[in-house]
C-alpha cells in the first residue's frame, strides 16, 4: 500500500485503481469494473443503474441489499423492493419469483430487476439454481444483479470458477474486505455502458475518491494471494461448528463456508455473550442475542478455534 502508484480516481487516472478494476472484471468474466469504498454503496449504485424511479426489484427477504442496507434503494433511488421469502437453503422459489413479476399496468411499479446474493448467510447457491432463476428473469426481460460480497467463498466451496458463477448476471458486486482480507473496498463489474452509468451514480451518492490507489493496492494483493486460502477458513468453520455443537443448549447450523450460526437457549444467551467478550472473543448476534454468528477468516487459525471452544467449555464448567 505504501508503494502504490496513485492518481485522482475521480478523473479515472489512478493507475492502481484501474489495475484493480480490470483484474476484478477479468476474474469475473466481465468487461469493466468500478471501485467502491463499500459493498452497500456498490449494491445501491447497481440497483440505481438498472432501475429508474418508480421501478421495482425482486429480492430475497433476508438479502443484504434489502434487509441490511438501510433502505437505500427506496430512499435514495425511489426504487421499490419486492421481497420474496427464502427457502431453508437460501434459494427463492422459482414460481414465487415469476408470480411477483408485475404486468405492464399503470397500477404497478415496473419490475425491472432480479437481485440475488451468493453466498447468503454463508449458504452457497448452486450454479444450476442460479442459472434457472436468471433464466426466469431473462424470459421476462429483467436485468440480473448479484450481491457477490462472498462470491469467492462460493467459488471455493463449489470448486467452480468464479466467472461461471458470475456469468448469468448483468452485474456483480464483489467485496474485498470479507474473507479476502483487504481493509475496505468492493468492485462492481458489468458491461462498459453499465459501468459508465454506475460511475456517474457513484459520484452522485458520494463515492468519488481521490488518491485511493493506496487501498486499491490492498485489494489487488487480496485477489492475487488470498483466494485459495479461503478453503482453510471453511475447514476451520466446520471444526468450530462441530465443537460448539457438542455443548448442551447450543444448536449449530452446519456451515457451507466460513459462517457458523449458533442458536442459544434464552436463559444463557446474555451471560454467554458477556463471558466470550471477557475472553476477547468477538461475535455478532441477533434475535435479542439468541442467535450468534461466528465467522472464521484469515486472522483466525486452529489455535484460535481451540481457544474459543475452551472459553465456551469454561463457561459451562462454572455451572451457569
Amino acid at each position: 500500500m505504501a508503494r502504490a502508484d496513485v492518481g485522482d480516481d475521480v478523473f479515472g487516472d489512478d493507475p492502481t485503481v484501474r489495475n484493480l478494476e480490470e483484474a476484478a472484471a477479468d476474474r469475473l468474466g466481465k468487461e469493466a469494473g468500478l471501485f467502491f469504498p463499500t459493498g452497500t454503496q456498490s449494491n445501491l449504485v447497481a440497483l440505481m443503474a438498472h432501475c429508474e424511479r418508480g421501478d421495482e426489484y425482486l429480492v430475497g427477504q433476508l438479502a443484504h441489499c434489502y434487509r441490511w442496507e438501510a433502505g437505500g434503494a427506496a430512499v435514495l433511488g425511489s426504487i421499490q423492493p419486492q421481497p420474496i421469502a427464502h427457502r431453508p437453503d437460501g434459494t427463492l422459489d422459482l414460481a414465487a419469483i415469476e408470480a411477483e413479476i408485475k404486468p405492464d399496468d399503470p397500477h404497478h411499479a415496473r419490475t425491472r430487476l432480479l437481485a440475488l446474493e451468493n453466498t447468503l448467510g454463508g449458504r452457497v447457491l448452486s450454479l444450476d439454481y442460479v442459472r434457472e432463476a436468471c433464466a426466469v428473469a431473462e424470459r421476462h426481460g429483467l436485468a440480473r444483479h448479484l450481491d457477490g460480497a462472498r462470491l469467492f467463498n462460493a467459488s471455493v466451496a463449489l470448486g467452480q470458477d468464479i466467472a461461471l458463477l458470475a456469468q448469468p448476471f448483468d452485474s456483480v458486486s464483489l467485496c474485498l474486505s470479507k474473507g479476502l482480507g483487504a481493509p475496505l473496498g468492493s468492485v462492481l463489474v458489468g458491461d462498459p455502458a453499465f459501468i459508465v452509468k454506475a460511475r456517474r451514480l457513484r459520484k452522485m451518492v458520494g463515492g468519488g475518491m481521490r488518491q485511493v490507489g493506496v487501498v486499491a493496492a490492498a485489494g489487488l494483493y487480496a485477489l492475487e494471494n488470498n483466494v485459495e486460502r479461503l478453503a482453510e477458513d471453511h475447514a476451520l468453520a466446520r471444526k468450530l461448528a462441530e465443537g460448539i455443537g457438542a455443548f448442551s443448549g447450543l444448536e449449530v447450523t452446519a456451515p457451507d463456508t466460513n459462517i457458523v450460526f449458533v442458536d442459544i437457549d434464552t436463559s444463557i444467551a446474555a451471560p454467554l455473550a458477556a463471558h466470550l467478550a471477557g475472553a476477547g472473543i468477538g461475535i455478532t448476534s441477533s434475535a435479542g442475542g439468541r442467535r450468534q454468528r461466528w465467522v472464521t477468516h484469515m486472522d483466525v487459525d486452529a489455535q484460535s478455534v481451540g481457544a474459543a471452544l475452551a472459553a465456551i467449555d469454561a463457561f459451562f464448567a462454572k455451572g451457569v
